[in-house]
């Protein structure tokens, strides 16, 4: 632009950036404030050409991707965020302290799994889920994590993940001690049971379709909350039923206690769906 001449509307500005109306707003007052334009009204001149004094400078995310992932689904979890709500990236990216534009690539990853999805005037939403959605995911998991059984239990004895699960055992009978007061950490100790059976798996394409199947499953932010006490101390009980047949190397209860333990979830899925409307 040449100085002298006017901005674009704050609309199309917002189109432009592919970013939210309150992004362009401040950014406009920023350089409204920097003298490098002049705001009356609807009027936005050029007034000056900004120098690289202007830019400011990104800040380091203090966040991992990982922690940052964590740290939302989290989130949605402790505060049953519900489908369909808008996500005030402004916000978030206070609330996490992570710059806005890891946020904005964040939400973009999530939406090529349907998770979230980007609205047409800017900013993000959270998406519901299907029945058949929520069907075939689960199946696709139970031979995931059969597959993932199958292959532990032919690990010598040596192995790490047989450490892994004697700790595993541990944390479940710490956490089943006080469920009463503390049955909403059992998602993250959810997360790190099905996130060890699933590492003796080497395999990307299996990495990444259990990337999904965690974000659904293990931060399960649209399961009806009314019976959480309950369906937590059970699942408990049936990983403690699972841990127990793989550290005696029994295959054949081994696989019968998984497919206990994932038809359940999937059942308690369907049923969130029920209550949420979207079956």
């Amino acid at each position: 632009m040449e100085v002298g001449d006017q901005l674009p509307a704050e609309t199309a500005l917002a189109d432009r950036m592919d970013v939210s109306r309150t992004i362009v707003r401040s950014a406009l007052q920023k350089l409204d404030s920097d003298k490098l334009i002049r705001w009356e009204g609807r009027s936005k001149m050029l007034i000056r050409k900004p120098q690289a004094e202007h830019r400011l400078v990104p800040a380091e995310s203090a966040l991992s991707a990982e922690e940052l992932e964590h740290s939302f689904f989290e989130w949605i979890l402790r505060f049953d965020v519900p489908a369909g709500t808008s996500l005030n990236v402004a916000q978030l990216s206070r609330q996490f302290g992570v710059p806005v534009h890891n946020l904005q690539e964040f939400l973009a990853g999530l939406s090529r799994l349907g998770l979230v999805e980007r609205r047409p005037r800017g900013g993000w939403s959270l998406l519901g889920f299907t029945s058949e959605f929520a069907i075939e995911l689960s199946e696709f998991r139970m031979l995931l994590e059969l597959n993932a059984v199958r292959q532990l239990l032919t690990l010598p004895a040596d192995h790490e993940i047989w450490n892994r699960l004697k700790v595993l055992r541990r944390e479940h009978e710490d956490l089943k001690s006080v469920i009463a007061e503390r049955y909403h950490d059992f998602s993250l100790l959810d997360e790190k049971f099905h996130s060890a059976i699933n590492s003796v798996v080497r395999n990307r394409f299996v990495l990444e379709a259990q990337k999904l199947i965690k974000l659904i499953f293990n931060y399960h932010y649209m399961w009806d909350k009314r019976d959480e006490l309950e369906r937590n101390a059970a699942a408990i009980d049936e990983h403690l039923e699972w841990i127990d047949a793989m550290l005696e190397r029994d295959s054949e209860r081994s696989e019968a206690a998984a497919i206990k333990h994932l038809r359940r979830s999937k059942e308690t899925l369907l049923q969130s769906l029920r209550v949420h409307k979207f079956a």
